[in-house]
Order: C-alpha cells, then structure tokens, then sequence
C-alpha cells in the first residue's frame, strides 16, 4: 500500500481514492486516474483503514464508525489528511496530500494583495471555494507570512492538523479537533480565553460557529477560516441564509462590521498540462463595501465594485483574474472561459483585447519598417552569427516551436 501511494505522490498526485470493490485511484492534475488493475476486497480495506488510524480506541470501534477524519504521515512518503466512510456497507478512503513544506504567496502564485490581507489587524477573513480549490493551502500562507513578519499569537483549530508551522516571530498553538479539543464552537469559545491574536478556524460549518467567529472578530481578534462558497458575494449572502430569517438583519449589520476580506478560489489545469492554477477572486472590504452590505438590497453591486477596485485597492474579480491567466499563457481560452463568473461577457472583452492587440502590433511593426536602417547583405559581412545566421537559427526557430 505505501508503495503504490508514494508512487502516485511521486506522480504530483493531490487526493488518492481507496474503495473495496475498486483499483486505487489518485487525482492527479485534477484528473482521477487508477494507479493499480486490481480490484481491493472489502477486507483489504478493513486493513488499510486500520493502518491509517493512530487512536487505538477509535481502531476499536472502527465497524461501528460511519465517518471519521484523521492525519497520517510516513517517512520518505508524506503527510497526510485522510477521511475514512462507509459506502455500501463497506470501506472508502480518501487522502489529501499534504507537502511538508508551508506553502507562500509566491509558491503558489497569489496574488501580492493578500500579504496586505494578512497583515490585518482584526476582522474576518474568509477563503472560499468549492472542494478541493486550495483553501487549507492558502490559509496556511496566510498563517505562514504572518509568522515571518509579526509578533503575535496565533491559534489554529483544525480536523485534522495538515500543514505543521513552527514558531519564528510568531508564537503558534495548533488543537485538533478529537484530541486536543472536542468540536469547533468549544474551541473558538475556549480561544477567546487563550490571549490569541489571530485565530484560524479549518471551517465554518454552522451558524453557532459563524456567531462565535464574529464575537471573535468584534473584540479584536484577526480571523481566519473557509467557506464553501463559489465568489465573494455570494458569500455574503450564504452567511446571512445561515440564520433564521429574523436574525439575518443583525446578522448583516455584524457582518458589514467584522468582514475584512473574501478570497475565492477556483483550480484550472494549466495550459502545458503541468499542474493546475489558481484563479482568485478578492473583495477588500471597505466604508463603501460596508454600506452595502448593511444596506442589504445594495449586495448585487459588489462585484461591479470589486472590478472598478482593482487598482486603487488591490481587489479583482475571477474574470479579471482569468484574463491574466490567458494573456500569460497559464492556462487555455477555452479554460478560462468555461470558469468564468460570466462566460459570454468575458468571452466579449477577450475579443476586444485581441483586437487592441493586434492592431497595436500591426502599427508598430509598420512604424519599425519605415525607420529601420537598410541591412547589409550576408555576402558584406562574413562575421559569424551575423543576421542571416540569427534568422534561421534563433528567434524564427523559437516562433515556429
């Protein structure tokens, strides 16, 4: 088993998938791949469960768990958050994988305005997305560019602990959840008592636990924690619907108090087939974004804010962001175009940048033509490497490539 698994991780693998009846399959480059051509038993998976699990007294009643989360780690192989269910009366497991190395802004290639997010002093900053878009890695970058730059505490409540940080300017209490405290709320409820100065939360599953993280952000906290959410809007809308409909009014009103930021998240296959990119949207929340939300039927102008922000304040939406992508050959139109907010108005500006584009490139390229100086004939200039040679062994070869 721990050979297939560093072979798929050797691979650039980012979840494994372990079911009876089933070959093992890992995601690799977002696309679910088998690894093996033999089908596991239901045994076999028992087994493999077993292995995973450290919690002797959770071993014991293994047949009698339905759903339960833990990390696993092996030297020369990696580290691991694992999920073990029941389907069909039988096993299934599935492994994210998790580098030993904290990951940055740079190595993730976010943009520059989330080190200014991370330096926030207090609020709630919320990173969303569906599964699997990269929102415990942007965290932990978050967590990480914070402990190189300030002197603070920080407390992360996670289930199970992925990336492991050590202390550098910044003092770091990591709890997990099932052994170091019982669930979430207790946790955020016990962090208030623990003189942290930012607070990390893995996720923000319910209502209680949303109050509890504005209670922590009201009186002076930094917050950090994910949402399932596609964009930034309609994260605030989500949050709202959370509460019963007669608390969504002051629900909104604390919110347009405590919301620092919103980062959304999409992963898109890279052009080159290596890997995949990010796409980020980011609201910073400022006086006027806070008007809005108070306001409350002034929500739907968000996003048009967030485009119009972008210079001034470092915002940008997925489509702004996707345009980027294409432009530096990160990733496909076609990629692009199927992720985006509004595909048919995003197709529309592409167009109208190419068309800029090229009728930029045409009038330089006339311009270069009537003051270019008239070349020399290859036959006058025996020097080596001289223009004919550039010509047919340099940039046109490179062109054509």
């Amino acid at each position: 088993m721990e050979r297939i698994i560093k072979a798929a991780v050797d691979r650039g693998a980012s979840d494994l998938h372990i079911k009876a009846g089933d070959t093992f399959r890992a995601r690799i480059h977002g696309k679910l791949v088998p690894l093996t051509k033999q089908a596991l038993t239901p045994e076999q998976t028992r087994t493999i469960a077993l292995h995973l699990m450290s919690n002797e007294d959770d071993k014991a009643r293994l047949d009698k768990l339905m759903d339960y989360d833990c990390s696993w780690s092996s030297p020369g192989i990696g580290r691991f958050r694992v999920n073990i269910m029941k389907q069909r009366g039988t096993f299934m497991i599935v492994m994210r994988v998790i580098p030993f190395d904290v990951p940055t802004f740079d190595t993730l290639r976010l943009p520059h305005s989330l080190e200014r997010v991370a330096q926030a002093e207090r609020g709630m900053v919320l990173v969303t997305g569906v599964t699997g878009s990269g929102k415990s890695s942007t965290m932990a970058a978050m967590v990480n560019y914070i402990n190189q730059h300030e002197n603070r505490h920080i407390l992360t409540l996670e289930n199970p602990i992925e990336f492991l940080h050590t202390d550098i300017q910044s003092a770091i209490t990591q709890r997990e959840i099932g052994s170091d405290v019982p669930d979430f709320k207790m946790g955020l409820r016990a962090a208030l008592r623990q003189d942290p100065d930012v607070v990390m939360i893995g996720e923000m599953r319910d209502a209680e636990t949303i109050d509890t993280a504005m209670k922590a952000a009201e009186t002076g906290h930094l917050l950090i924690s994910t949402l399932h959410t596609p964009d930034a809007q309609s994260t605030i809308l989500r949050i709202m619907a959370m509460f019963p409909p007669e608390e969504q009014e002051v629900v909104r009103i604390r919110l347009s108090e405590t919301l620092h930021s919103v980062v959304s998240q999409r992963l898109l296959p890279r052009a080159d087939g290596n890997g995949r990119a990010v796409a980020a949207e980011i609201l910073i929340v400022t006086p006027a974004v806070r008007d809005m939300i108070a306001d409350g039927k002034r929500i739907g102008e968000i996003r048009d804010y967030i485009a119009d922000g972008r210079d001034q304040y470092g915002m940008q939406t997925f489509d702004q962001h996707l345009s980027d992508l294409v432009q530096s050959g990160e990733v496909t139109f076609d990629t692009a175009m199927s992720a985006a907010t509004n595909p048919s108005d995003f197709e529309l500006k592409m167009n109208m940048f190419r068309r800029v584009s090229t009728t930029v490139t045409a009038s330089a390229s006339t311009a270069a033509e009537m003051t270019a100086p008239s070349i020399i004939p290859d036959s006058q200039n025996s020097a080596p490497g001289g223009f004919d040679g550039i010509q047919q062994g340099g940039a046109f070869d490179f062109l054509n490539k």
